[in-house]
């Protein structure tokens, strides 16, 4: 076994040409494979850190989005008298009753427009969400036409930055605060006092509330005592939950795009591995003759050749990933399908998509080499030996 692998091994340094070329192919295509699952896990990962799993969150039912979902303020204050909801150091209740609309704002870098999230804050939203941190500036107060934009906001869109000025709503709103939520959707939205908000967008109703529970574990008890309550037609979720479904519209679209386009690249490189394994035969059938008149068997000579062809895969393999782990360093951008609204999130590579990566790419080096190891092992000795 040692032997036959060394054998291979020698042979594609000998071809350094020919291997690189191939390696290069397959690396491509490993590239291209493990870059769009890493946009779509970059996605998901974003979007279920996003939420906490002690926080719940009610929307109107059947509207799957806060964009959608409308709940006014008398069902609102019912929600809020949940005995489950857990109180803060202050003996407050831990809830927000919050608005949810997109504005569109122009980028920086180009004159094109993106739909932005603008979230009307309670005073207890940054409660429950404590993955957000004021880097600039201060909290907006209350009843005043402040609001406070997202790191990712404020790095790519026009006037975003601290102390500048938006104009939407029909009102001038200063920025007197830059947060940031770490790898999580807030850092793609704005926030402001959610009273000021509705009356500036003339909205009577919220779109959600969310609340933290005393204990985690009386989930199924709050979301049974609300679907019992004839006055309350709400959908109650985990908000980790929530963010997770958000994601999967996007990462599926990304996932099938991914494979597809995979899968066509990888025609040509299965076609280059054979091609090179072909040729490999066809300069070495003297070599194959030599080898079977000292003992070596067929199957010996199948698995040589075909050992080679995984050799170059794993090699593509390791290229791929090697560049497409690059991509982390990489901040991207692209449209919520579920809200209509620009997010930025990174590439994640994970030790999934590294294992998935290396299985399709010693898979092409297997199918590019199964047929020229066969036809290695199917040489007579004599017609090989004659062929010196």
């Amino acid at each position: 076994m040692r032997l036959l692998f060394f054998y291979g091994l020698r042979n594609l340094l000998t071809r350094r040409f020919t291997t690189v070329l191939t390696t290069l192919g397959m690396a491509l295509v490993v590239f291209v494979f493990a870059s769009i699952i890493m946009l779509a896990e970059g996605l998901k990962k974003t979007l279920v850190e996003t939420g906490s799993s002690d926080n719940v969150v009610v929307l109107r039912k059947s509207s799957e989005t806060e964009v959608k979902s409308r709940i006014d303020r008398y069902q609102a204050s019912i929600v809020e008298t949940l005995p489950e909801i857990a109180f803060g150091r202050e003996g407050q209740r831990l809830i927000a009753k919050e608005l949810l609309v997109l504005i569109t704002l122009r980028k920086k870098n180009s004159d094109s427009i993106a739909n932005v999230v603008i979230r009307g804050i309670g005073k207890d939203s940054s409660l429950l969400r404590p993955q957000v941190k004021l880097m600039t500036g201060r909290i907006p107060r209350p009843g005043t036409s402040e609001i406070m934009v997202g790191r990712s906001v404020a790095t790519r869109f026009q006037n975003a930055g601290f102390q500048g000025m938006l104009f939407f709503a029909t009102r001038q709103w200063q920025i007197v605060g830059i947060f940031d939520a770490g790898d999580t959707g807030f850092s793609s939205e704005i926030w402001g006092d959610v009273d000021q908000l509705m009356q500036s967008f003339r909205r009577t109703e919220y779109s959600s509330v969310i609340f933290r529970l005393s204990d985690s574990s009386l989930f199924k008890e709050v979301k049974k005592r609300i679907a019992l309550d004839p006055r309350l037609t709400f959908d109650v979720m985990r908000e980790k939950t929530y963010y997770k479904k958000q994601s999967e519209t996007m990462a599926t679209f990304l996932r099938i795009l991914g494979i597809s386009l995979t899968l066509i690249f990888s025609i040509g490189a299965v076609v280059g591995a054979m091609i090179t394994m072909y040729a490999a035969v066809a300069n070495r059938t003297a070599e194959i003759g030599t080898l079977r008149a000292l003992g070596f068997r067929r199957w010996n000579i199948l698995f040589a050749f075909l050992l080679e062809s995984l050799i170059l895969g794993f090699f593509g393999g390791c290229a791929g990933l090697l560049f497409a782990s690059l991509l982390q360093f990489i901040t991207v951008s692209t449209m919520n399908f579920q809200t209509f609204s620009e997010l930025a999130f990174s590439f994640a590579l994970t030790p999934g998509i590294i294992i998935k990566s290396m299985s399709f790419s010693l898979f092409m080096g297997f199918a590019g080499g199964i047929l020229p190891a066969v036809r290695a092992s199917r040489m007579k000795i004599v017609d090989s030996l004659l062929a010196v």
